[in-house]
């Protein structure tokens, strides 16, 4: 077991904490040669708990097309290779939109007139400290706006060691970069914690876990001693319960200033290495069932107007943070309560939590056909390697059992086709697939647009989308004012989809460092696509010290600070009761609440005003 990774069906549930402090256990406690990576690399935070000297940088760039004019016949056959969308011809001319392009080649390999040629461009960048003590440690950096996680990952997995202990921190979710993360590892080990929220993305980890075939255990951390619907969980799916964390307002307010736990608290020694005890002697892989589909009753037709959509104006804010735990969804679903004549959007299509505290109605479903993707007729396989050689994602492999033949692993397959258009014996195809479902529903909060992705599936900005085009038709239709919309963590593909063209962003964040670390590049993404934002500092009074710095950031990025709200015990048993926290009406949180909403709605007022004298000014012009 000299391979393991740390994940998480969502944010915040302490994955990083558990990867820094079994590395620095195992090295400094049992004495182990240690490896960590932190894969996580929307969001990398775990050398804000290290503070590595690093030695090696390494920039990670990809392949992106370039249109050569005068070579071009406007013939338009890239186009329809394309399977991203990441080309268009316009009155003959190619443009190519860099941010759908996953760089598969299958443009410039297949234009017949050799008018695309290749640029080197920077996605990210890796850095390794070999000689960092007391463990050896790297970690990814992705560009804001770039979308190709899993690339910068594959290239930070080349400092895996085999003469150590590697340890995979993954980014949270169940899609294309947490595959690439547990790929070739030899244990998952779970981080969660005991709540309605931490069950839910529990469950999606877990599957994904078991379609890898990987032993899996789990930490429950913040435990307050009332971990049962963890424990029922864990027992039926076999998977078992390596580890317990305490829950300890000492232990959030250290994390907050960056230290590493086990060594600012010894008693936790003893727990870490219980836990890895465990890991080696039970190694199990989850028996997960796929999750059922929502309910749905009788179809309901809510355009029920010949499905005429108005064209009305609306107002769209998203509520998102640079990862999760923050308390996004649980801010998101209290203003649900307050805001009036919305429409709600649920876009953390990786794992939706939202519907747990609306408890939604569905009135319409349907399925999310994602792309394609593309198998190997083992008949037709002549063992030639021509598509090992052309994929550009590590998809192709020997096929087992099979001497000289090849096979492509559905779940690393991106769906390009390059290998398809190029294989010279006919031995590739396609087929449409069904990555996710999408749900029109009814709350007593009013409709809520939401989706589920698939696990381990692909392309959930495209799933983003149609979440957010549904919520629009809705808007639309009824005459609702507003849209508010549950983003998804990070800064990836989901995020750019989910934050592209609204009017305002909500960041909600922590005063911790990686809640500040985060929380910047999330104002950066929303500056890189000049969608105007508004910060919530969640449990600011954890660390006044980081509050008061977040305020100062707040400055410099001409946003602001929109509301503060206190640590309060309350929030998280309003959630075990399935409530949000302004129906639970309890604690100093509800009040802050409020203030906050009393603070938003002027806001959105204020810009819907100057909205208004923009057009009346634009009207006067023409």
């Amino acid at each position: 077991m000299n391979n393991i990774v740390i994940a998480s069906g969502k944010g915040g549930t302490g994955k990083t904490t558990v990867a820094v402090n079994l590395a620095y256990y195992l090295s400094t406690s049992e004495h182990q040669k240690v490896t960590l990576l932190d894969c996580d690399v929307e969001a990398p935070n775990d050398n804000l708990f290290i503070n590595a000297k690093f030695s090696e940088t390494r920039e990670v760039k990809i392949p992106r097309p370039v249109w050569i004019e005068d070579r071009c016949s406007s013939c338009g056959k890239c186009v329809l290779v394309c399977n991203y969308n990441a080309i268009a011809k316009v009155k003959n001319k190619i443009l190519i939109f860099n941010e759908l392009c996953h760089s598969c080649g299958a443009c410039i390999s297949l234009c017949p007139h050799s008018a695309l040629r290749k640029e080197e461009l920077a996605i990210g960048r890796v850095e390794f400290a070999k000689e960092n003590a007391p463990f050896a440690f790297g970690h990814g950096i992705l560009k804001i706006g770039e979308s190709l996680a899993p690339l910068v990952i594959k290239h930070l997995k080349k400092y895996m060691d085999k003469s150590s202990i590697n340890i995979i921190d993954a980014a949270p979710g169940t899609t294309c970069p947490v595959v690439k993360s547990m790929e070739g590892m030899d244990y998952c080990l779970l981080v969660t914690e005991p709540t309605p929220f931490g069950l839910n993305d529990l469950t999606l980890a877990a599957l994904l876990a078991a379609k890898l075939n990987l032993p899996t255990g789990i930490v429950i951390n913040r435990s307050y001693g009332a971990d049962q619907i963890i424990e029922d969980f864990a027992t039926s799916c076999q998977i078992p319960i390596v580890g317990k964390i305490p829950f300890d307002k000492k232990y959030a307010q250290s994390y907050s200033k960056g230290d590493v736990l086990i060594k600012s608290f010894p008693e936790l020694k003893a727990i870490f290495a219980d836990i890895y005890l465990q890991m080696k002697l039970i190694q199990r892989v989850p028996l997960v069932d796929e999750i059922k589909d929502q309910d749905v009753g009788a179809m309901v037709n809510i355009f029920s107007d010949n499905n005429k959509i108005q064209k009305t104006p609306y107002q769209e804010m998203v509520v998102i943070s640079g990862k999760g735990g923050t308390g996004k969804t649980t801010i998101t679903s209290a203003l649900a309560e307050l805001m009036e004549n919305k429409v709600l959007a649920d876009n953390d299509v990786d794992a939706s939590n939202l519907y747990l505290l609306c408890k939604p109605e569905v009135l319409k479903s349907g399925d999310f056909t994602g792309g394609k993707k593309y198998f190997i007729d083992q008949d037709k396989c002549v063992g030639c390697g021509a598509c090992l050689h052309l994929c550009h994602f590590d998809a192709v492999h020997l096929a087992s059992g099979k001497p000289g033949k090849y096979e492509i692993n559905k779940l690393s397959c991106e769906g390009c086709g390059l290998c398809y258009h190029l294989c010279k014996f006919g031995a590739i195809s396609s087929y449409e697939t069904v990555s996710g479902k999408w749900y029109i529903s009814k709350t007593k909060q009013g409709y809520l647009s939401h989706a589920k992705l698939g696990t381990g599936e692909e392309n959930s900005g495209k799933l983003v989308s149609l979440v957010r085009n549904n919520a629009s038709d809705i808007a639309q239709h009824f005459g609702m004012k507003h849209i508010l919309s549950d983003g998804p963590p990070g800064t990836g593909c989901p995020v750019i989809s989910a934050i592209t063209g609204v009017d305002q962003a909500l960041v909600v964040t922590e005063p911790t460092l990686s809640g500040i670390h985060d929380m910047q590049r999330a104002l950066d993404l929303a500056k890189h696509f000049s969608v105007p934002s508004f910060i919530v500092i969640n449990k600011f009074d954890l660390n006044r010290e980081m509050t008061e710095r977040i305020r100062s950031i707040a400055k410099e990025y001409k946003s602001k600070v929109i509301g503060e709200i206190p640590f309060d015990k309350n929030v998280h048993d309003a959630l075990m009761k399935g409530e949000s926290v302004v129906t639970y009406k309890k604690g100093e949180a509800y009040l802050a609440i409020l203030n906050l909403w009393k603070n938003l709605d002027s806001q959105i007022n204020q810009d819907e005003m100057m909205s208004v004298f923009k057009n009346i000014l634009e009207r006067g012009v023409k």
